[in-house]
């Protein structure tokens, strides 16, 4: 059970876009930069991005998937670069890949209600990319019965089986189990 994360900053484009990165420093003179906070998956060749307000095609890209260097059609030119230096890159969620049975998108959870059965936990503030795994960052409800909140009134449930019983984007909502969880019994 997975999430694949994206940056949670941009609250009115989360249903419909992912991030892909951001633009780093230029490499060479062609309009060529590196990505900062690459997503890999969503950096192919061909592919169509947005930044700074404007799509563009990924005509270059070169580096690894750690360090991916790319071009922008229309950006040519290290002023270029250094122009949009920081922008966000992202990608129209429907142009995205397709991801496996049990993966998300960081942009379809965030925002989600989260239950145990009837009880309402909260809601899904963001994702968390853990040495371990992945953990959704759940901001508490207040005002509920029986709920204590922790320091700053957020819990982190990882994205494994035993505490996620259901997903549901479509829906806007996910359950998990507070009991394995051992938090707000």
């Amino acid at each position: 059970m997975t999430a694949a994360a994206d940056d949670p900053s941009r609250a009115d484009a989360r249903s419909r876009t992912v991030a892909a990165g951001r633009v780093g420093r230029a490499h060479g003179l062609d309009g060529s930069f590196y990505v900062t906070g690459a997503r890999p998956r969503l950096l192919s060749l061909g592919s169509t991005l947005r930044v700074d307000g404007r799509s563009a095609k990924l005509v270059r890209r070169a580096g690894t998937d750690e360090h991916p260097i790319v071009r922008l059609e229309g950006i040519d030119g290290r002023g270029a670069v250094q122009a949009i230096r920081g922008a966000e890159l992202t990608v129209d969620l429907a142009q995205a890949p397709r991801l496996e049975e049990g993966e998300w998108w960081a942009s379809e959870l965030e925002g989600c209600e989260v239950f145990d059965g009837e009880r309402r936990i909260g809601v899904v503030a963001r994702l968390v990319e853990l040495p371990s795994c992945e953990a959704l960052e759940v901001r508490l409800a207040t005002g509920e019965p029986g709920m204590s909140s922790p320091p700053g009134g957020d819990i982190l449930v990882p994205m494994v089986r035993d505490a996620i019983r259901r997903v549901d984007p479509a829906a806007r909502t996910i359950e998990v189990d507070m009991s394995f969880l051992g938090e707000l019994a």
